[in-house]
């Protein structure tokens, strides 16, 4: 499993994950897409916010491997701003290849991609 280094483990002062410490000894949890209801809480709202915004900051729209990042994080946003790079994609695999749907990730998330977010 690839661990993203200098990637931001949490939301700061929240206990939201972003990565995880080692892979699972089962297997990877599986990535599956979520809805986003318009009534989610502000905190699970501002989750997704940061963690688009430290996927755009560390990988721009490159691809880049599932490896260390949170499951449940990404399947918030898997499906509409993160889409999977391999046809069959594998769900289960940490070495599985995503990219970032810039042009709806923008829409959903402008704040993200403003100058100066991480200040």
């Amino acid at each position: 499993m690839l661990k993203h280094r200098g990637f931001p483990g949490r939301l700061p002062g929240t206990d939201f994950q972003f990565t995880i410490r080692r892979a699972n000894s089962k297997g990877a949890t599986p990535l599956t897409k979520r809805e986003r209801y318009a009534d989610r809480r502000p905190p699970d709202k501002r989750a997704d916010l940061w963690f688009m915004a430290a996927l755009w900051a560390h990988f721009g729209n490159e691809p880049f491997e599932r490896g260390n990042l949170d499951a449940g994080r990404l399947s918030w946003l898997f499906g509409r701003e993160v889409l999977p790079v391999d046809d069959p994609f594998d769900p289960l695999s940490y070495e599985s290849l995503l990219v970032i749907n810039e042009r709806q990730a923008r829409i959903a998330f402008p704040e993200a991609f403003e100058k100066g977010f991480w200040a």
